[in-house]
């Protein structure tokens, strides 16, 4: 295509589009050499009878897939006491999000999220040529329940409450959601991806508040992520029309039968849940013994902020020289922060292995650093 005809072309998109760069087709794949811990997977395999319910789906892939995901979303009625009409099944919770943005959001209008939060949030506004406001959170983390009624969140036409939240795995009390509940008239989005690892859930909420929309996700807890299975719950009315704007055929018949058989033996996942708590509590505890600290997580990943002397840029590439990979946020207030998800025993031994080794360089004269450094470098390269 000639320049004059592309930029034609180029010229024709929305000024959303024009706003966005090209994405570049040379990124490097994933080394699966790395220890991953920067993307908060459930590090487990499926349980066998899962595993079997997506094996069994393989035989029906010349179909397509149930539309309207019927089947689907009465297992999620049943496994959570609610009706199927307050039920929409989603090809992860985040294509759900996308929904909730298109049907509330028009160029001007504004939506709001608890700070520090899940930054894709950012670009779903932006898509939709919405202003987006972050509200930082009051002392301890908590629910800044004045600010999100009459501050500048007043007019936004949606909050968005992630809980426990991500970044900071911080929990809030459920009886605060339903204090701003009851006090708005506005749609109050509660995104529960990590609750499975929490104390208490909204979910029993949704009866009494048609303004809420309470999110879930198989991704975190249910070790589905490459799967992509989520659920939307609320007011039938709410529901229905969102429902009415998905995609045709939006999940594939192997997220049917996986969500459906996890719905089923949910059981199933106890010692991973127990697992993983576990973990998070003994890193929590070797960080700390390490010059970090760490905010109390309800999630499957902790939040640290990292010794004096480097920012949380710098560890993250330390640790990545010691083929351990973990999330960095370059955010105001979070420079200083690392976020590292609870895998296996063994991939948690080999990151407190490395945050060992890194600590105890700093603390050896310039000299030695180097020489250390490199002689570890040497080893890792036979």
């Amino acid at each position: 295509m000639s320049d004059a005809k592309l930029q034609s072309v180029l010229s024709s998109l929305s000024q959303v589009a024009r706003q966005l760069e090209a994405l570049p087709s040379d990124r490097p794949a994933p080394d699966a050499s790395f220890v991953k811990l920067n993307t908060n997977e459930n590090p487990f395999p499926l349980p066998t009878i899962i595993k079997q319910s997506a094996i069994a789906a393989l035989e029906r892939q010349y179909l397509y897939p149930e539309d309207d995901n019927i089947t689907l979303r009465e297992a999620a009625s049943n496994a959570y006491g609610v009706s199927k009409d307050q039920v929409i099944a989603g090809n992860g919770s985040s294509e759900l999000l996308g929904l909730i943005y298109r049907a509330f959001l028009a160029p001007g209008d504004s939506v709001a999220m608890m700070s520090p939060g899940f930054s894709f949030n950012r670009k779903l506004a932006m898509l939709q040529g919405a202003q987006f406001l972050e509200i930082g959170c009051g002392e301890a983390h908590s629910l800044p329940i004045e600010q999100l009624l009459f501050g500048p969140a007043k007019d936004a036409k949606f909050i968005l409450l992630a809980n426990p939240n991500n970044p900071t795995g911080t929990f809030a009390p459920v009886a605060d959601i339903e204090r701003l509940l009851a006090q708005s008239d506005r749609l109050i989005v509660l995104d529960e991806a990590y609750v499975d690892f929490a104390p208490d859930n909204g979910l029993r909420l949704i009866d009494r508040y048609p303004n809420l929309l309470v999110l879930r996700t198989f991704s975190k807890s249910y070790a589905a992520a490459g799967v992509r299975v989520g659920f939307g719950f609320g007011h039938p009315e709410i529901i229905g029309r969102l429902r009415n704007i998905q995609n045709v055929f939006n999940m594939n018949v192997i997220g049917h039968a996986v969500g459906i058989s996890v719905l089923a033996h949910r059981d199933a996942y106890a010692d991973n849940h127990k697992h993983i708590k576990h973990e998070r509590q003994r890193v929590t505890l070797a960080l700390l013994q390490l010059g970090f600290s760490v905010a109390p997580s309800h999630a499957n990943f902790v939040l640290a902020r990292v010794p004096a002397g480097q920012d949380g840029s710098w560890w993250q590439a330390a640790l990545e020289r010691q083929k351990i990979l973990v999330a960095f946020f370059p955010d105001k207030g979070l420079q200083n922060y690392i976020r590292v998800s609870i895998g296996t025993k063994e991939q948690m031994d080999a990151f407190l292995a490395a945050a060992r080794d890194i600590s105890g360089s700093l603390k050896m004269p310039r000299s030695r650093r180097w020489a250390a450094s490199g002689s570890a470098s040497a080893l890792r390269a036979r």
